[in-house]
């Protein structure tokens, strides 16, 4: 997001945070209840362009938000909407794009409330390596052919009884309402949310071999120091690393391994 989207968003994690830290408030209540805003208004556009139109107040877009989701959401959902739609957007699709982030972000909330976090972030991480390894797999999640209850009903296969419910709902949100988005990059998006709701860097480490947990200590804590913040591994293991370690923060890459040290050593005698 740029520009007006961007504050637009920035105000409405505020009075987000501001109301989930309240432990009255049902977090999974308001996870569905925004999830089933965004499906409304991906789905209808003119209500989505009406919601996000510049040229109309803000008090007005707030009522117009509450005659047509009056008595279908509760107070608390209703509110944040109310505040997004009287934000200034830079395009009607932010405002889907910061409703879907605010559902994932209450049922996040809801697993840091049970102490799930830690296990919904690896969970995420482990399934999005379960996809990247299975063609087949990925086919069936994302098949356009393949119906919303189809898909929801392997996940649940796949992940009931073996992954946090927050974890299975956040995926069956995802595979049946992608948005456009891969699978992939869907699956990246919720697993920084969740690191960022303990305010944690995700640090993706791919090594030879499993780490000892002395090992992952210790990189964690040179992380947090090289990063100025808490930082969350994202564990991997690939036997073509030949030894040592690769880690990638965002867009960085950092690269200890044997195998980047050996075509390094190449480059140096062939020039």
């Amino acid at each position: 997001m740029n520009g007006a989207s961007r504050e637009a968003l920035a105000a409405a994690r505020e009075r987000f945070d501001a109301l989930t830290d309240n432990t009255a408030v049902d977090a999974s209540k308001l996870a569905e209840e925004l999830a089933a805003v965004t499906a409304l208004l991906d789905r209808e556009v003119s209500l989505r362009r009406v919601l996000t139109d510049p040229a109309q107040p803000g008090e007005a877009k707030a009522e117009l938000a509450a005659r047509v989701l009056g008595g279908q959401v509760g107070g608390e959902a209703l509110d944040l909407i109310s505040g997004l739609v009287r934000s200034r957007w830079s395009r009607s699709r932010d405002l889907v794009d910061a409703l879907e982030q605010l559902a994932s972000a209450a049922d996040l909330v809801a697993a840091e409330r049970t102490g799930a976090l830690d296990n919904v972030e690896d969970e995420l991480f482990r399934f999005g390596r379960i996809v990247s390894s299975s063609s087949e797999l990925r086919g069936a999640l994302t098949d356009r052919r393949a119906s919303v209850s189809a898909k929801a009903g392997l996940v649940r296969e796949l992940l009931g009884g073996r992954a946090d419910q927050v974890t299975e709902r956040l995926v069956i949100r995802l595979v049946t309402h992608p948005r456009g988005r891969s699978l992939e990059a869907g699956l990246d998006e919720l697993s920084k949310l969740a690191a960022e709701r303990r305010d944690r860097t995700v640090a993706v480490v791919t090594s030879a071999v499993p780490l000892s947990d002395r090992q992952k200590q210790r990189l964690g804590e040179a992380l947090g120091k090289l990063y100025g913040r808490k930082m969350h591994l994202n564990l991997d293991v690939d036997p073509e690393v030949l030894g040592g370690i690769a880690v990638r923060v965002g867009d960085e890459i950092i690269n200890g391994t044997i195998t980047d040290r050996l075509e390094e050593a190449t480059r140096r005698m062939a020039g």
